[in-house]
């Protein structure tokens, strides 16, 4: 074993280094490029790098809430604001309806940290399993909450005005799977003995759960 420590070492020494570099910034800016391909978002030429690409105007507008959860997402993503791009950070406006809900869903690349801005918000995450812990909290305007990365999180506007919130997430590109939509409408749909055997219900309830995503 003695005779391989010298090479685990270097071995160690390079993973580290790669993590460290990772976790570093090598540029002042990679501005994404709209027509960039591959995995993320490419560097646009910073000589064509302008003001405005680090600039984005709207959350002051109200969204839409007029949909059958009650809430609306005004995103500021990389893809919203191309200066974000590589820098890992993000946010988001969410407005609420009077009892409208942001449903159950994950953010599988960031942790979230939610500000109230005006209303009385439910919110609540749950952690993996086997425990399947849930924690809730009442928050009120200027609260503060936070969802760890990738657990399943909540809000619901509990009191009888619109409610406001600003959320900030630990990503560029935090991605978000909503859990109703992701196991019953997906495409293609997931095989509905599969979701009888797993939610221990009947195929008749599967399908109309199914039909409603």
């Amino acid at each position: 074993m003695a005779k391989y420590l010298p090479l685990l070492l270097a071995l160690l020494a390079v993973s580290l280094s790669v993590v460290l570099a990772a976790d570093s910034t090598l540029q002042d800016f990679c501005v994404a490029n709209p027509n960039g391909q591959g995995n993320g978002l490419a560097c646009k030429d910073p000589k064509l790098v302008e003001a405005n690409d680090f600039y984005f105007s709207g959350l002051h507008i109200a969204g839409n809430t007029t949909n059958p959860a009650g809430s609306k997402v005004t995103p500021v993503f990389a893809a919203q604001l191309p200066g974000l791009n590589t820098l890992g950070v993000s946010m988001a406006r969410i407005d609420y309806a009077p009892w409208g809900i942001n449903p159950p869903h994950t953010h599988p690349r960031a942790t979230e940290i939610l500000t109230v801005l005006d209303g009385t918000l439910e919110v609540g995450f749950i952690t993996s399993n086997p425990e399947n812990r849930h924690f809730r909290k009442v928050l009120q305007k200027g609260d503060v909450f936070v969802f760890p990365t990738g657990l399943i999180h909540y809000q619901r506007n509990v009191g009888y005005g619109n409610a406001v919130a600003i959320a900030a997430l630990s990503s560029q590109n935090p991605g978000a799977i909503t859990i109703g939509n992701a196991v019953f409408g997906s495409t293609p749909e997931i095989a509905s003995d599969i979701l009888v055997k797993a939610f221990h219900l009947d195929k008749t309830t599967i399908s109309y759960l199914q039909s409603k995503f």
